[in-house]
């Protein structure tokens, strides 16, 4: 069995790419998108071009972004929609000032830690009505409008009416995602209705109409804000979870507040890398990023034992702080300075050795104490980075009856551990894996990129970074190269990584470079589609113009005009 397994890994490492291009990377899957007036980056090409048509429209980045999350709630459900949460970084170019949002909902008040403790729950079950916290992607709409859209909101959701009433083709991985997905859900309430087609979920191709959902958003557009956190809508969302045992109420959903924050930053090599601050992980890409800057990745090469493995041993010491520090701030005092501070960085990273792999990491000592990604900018220089989810993919299950989406199940992020930062507590906003991310250089905008995926998400963002800084790639080739994503039980629900963990390489490194990694102590995996998906949009100053990149691995793409 071994030797099948290490002639597997020997074929993929000879067999490393399906491109033949000219210019670029071997691995790169195409040219960057250039565009002078506007770009829109998203995983589906309809979507793509719904922003880009809102752009043309005279709408700004902050129109076009929401017009393309919305589409993309219709039209890739089984990463996103409005029964989830959002968050979100804006450049403003006239303020030459980088935003955050932080759209994410909040537990049920009603709810209790005891709940959980008398009915022997060892976990908050990831399907059905617990897991439910109030969805907060329609809230930062409104937020993201009102303090920057230019065009009415209605310009901005008809064509996602017009989708769904009329129907679009599904994609191949879509509906890849909506098979598997219907293997948990078909017999949940709600589910064929919604998203069944002749008995079974949509094959690629298909023409899917979402006539519920046109109506909600409709009702949206007619009352505004309200018309989704009070009202019919509120009501039947807050019934439906009641009904099937749950406890999300009407006060619950009329209570929702998003918050505008303050991103957060580290320099790497000169560029500013920015994140926002728990109860989301972005601070981990900053924190795996100090510690490498400490070593000379550029010479160790792109795709080697050496790379890799400072790469992984840093991710551990970052996702051993994660698992205890992050989660809402509004509940705990968490040291975000401190975990992201060039003195801490330092001190850590005496604890990597350089030839042998960690099988156990501890957080540090602190003093006083599925998913879609889109990036737009405009022709005035404005550029957002936005990401939605449901999270698992589709979310709950719960679909409340005639609405036309799934409930997010973020509620299962929660450690029911009393003694722990993210422990459940009524009203609270759950630790949260999904994070847009912003580079600037010289106090300019430089690069709006995310990669969606879990855990992978900050693991994936300091790869693009280094990608892009250190091993100079351009910002297609920095997304299409090869991917690291290490995995343990360590996590921010409770759990220890006591072996090491598992390494999960794409197929495009070298089984020459696999070898020296399992001699260094690594346990290699071969894993398939959990490497994340990525879009990014770069700016370039001197010739006033926008590149765009986007996910091979997914269906979408950038579109400049």
């Amino acid at each position: 069995m071994k030797k099948l397994f290490y002639s597997l890994f020997t074929l993929l490492s000879l067999n490393l790419y399906s491109q033949d291009r000219i210019t670029g990377e071997i691995f790169s899957s195409r040219s960057e998108v250039i565009a002078k007036n506007g770009m829109v980056a998203t995983s589906h090409p309809l979507a793509s071009q719904v922003g880009i048509d809102i752009l043309k429209k005279g709408g700004n980045a902050i129109d076009a972004a929401i017009a393309a999350n919305a589409a993309l709630g219709l039209m890739e459900p089984t990463g996103n929609g409005i029964g989830g949460d959002l968050f979100a970084i804006v450049w403003i170019e006239d303020e030459k000032k980088l935003y955050g949002l932080n759209a994410s909902g909040r537990s049920p008040e009603n709810l209790t830690l005891e709940y959980f403790k008398e009915n022997n729950f060892k976990s908050i079950p990831p399907y059905g009505p617990l897991p439910v916290s109030v969805p907060g992607c329609v809230d930062g709409w409104f937020e993201l409008h009102d303090k920057f859209g230019k065009i009415k909101m209605n310009e901005i959701l008809d064509p996602t009416i017009k989708y769904a009433e009329n129907g679009f083709p599904v994609t191949e991985l879509v509906s890849y995602y909506m098979k598997n997905a219907s293997k948990n859900f078909k017999d949940y309430p709600n589910f064929q209705e919604t998203y069944f087609i002749n008995n079974s979920t949509p094959l690629k191709g298909q023409i899917f109409k979402n006539p519920d959902l046109a109506k909600t958003l409709k009702i949206i557009l007619e009352n505004g804000r309200k018309g989704f956190y009070e009202g019919v809508i509120a009501k039947t969302i807050s019934d439906f979870i009641q009904e099937q045992g749950g406890f999300l109420s009407y006060e619950d959903l009329k209570n929702h507040k998003s918050e505008w924050i303050k991103p957060v930053s580290t320099n790497y090599r000169g560029y500013d890398v920015w994140e926002l601050p728990p109860n989301g992980q972005g601070i981990a890409a900053l924190q795996i990023l100090n510690l490498l800057e400490g070593y000379d990745i550029r010479s160790m090469g792109f795709g080697s034992a050496d790379y890799i493995h400072h790469f992984v041993e840093a991710k551990k010491i970052a996702f051993a702080d994660r698992a205890k520090y992050y989660a809402d701030p509004d509940f705990n005092d968490i040291p975000v300075d401190f975990l992201i501070s060039k003195e801490y960085s330092n001190n850590r990273r005496k604890e990597i050795n350089s030839e042998k792999s960690a099988s156990n990491v501890l957080p540090g000592n602190i003093e006083n104490g599925d998913t879609i990604y889109l990036t737009t900018a405009d022709s005035e220089g404005n550029m957002v980075s936005l990401i939605q989810s449901n999270y698992r993919g589709m979310g709950s299950g719960m679909i409340p009856t005639g609405l036309g989406f799934m409930l997010q199940d973020r509620a299962e992020l929660f450690s029911l551990d009393d003694k722990h930062f993210n422990v459940y507590e009524p009203n609270k906003r759950p630790f949260h894996t999904i994070i847009p991310a912003f580079i600037t250089k010289d106090n300019n905008p430089f690069v709006s990129f995310g990669l969606m995926g879990g855990a992978m998400q900050p693991q994936g963002h300091a790869q693009i970074v280094i990608n892009l800084i250190d091993f100079e790639m351009n910002l297609q080739e920095a997304g299409d190269a090869p991917r690291i994503r290490h995995q343990s039980q360590e996590q921010p629900t409770g759990g220890k990584m006591t072996d090491g963990g598992e390494l999960a390489l794409e197929s495009g490194i070298n089984y020459k470079e696999i070898r020296e990694l399992m001699k260094r102590g690594h346990k290699i995996i071969y894993d398939l589609g959990s490497y994340g998906g990525y879009q990014a949009i770069m700016i370039d100053y001197l010739n006033k113009i926008y590149y765009g990149a986007s996910e091979s691995r997914k269906d979408g793409n950038a579109i400049g005009y």
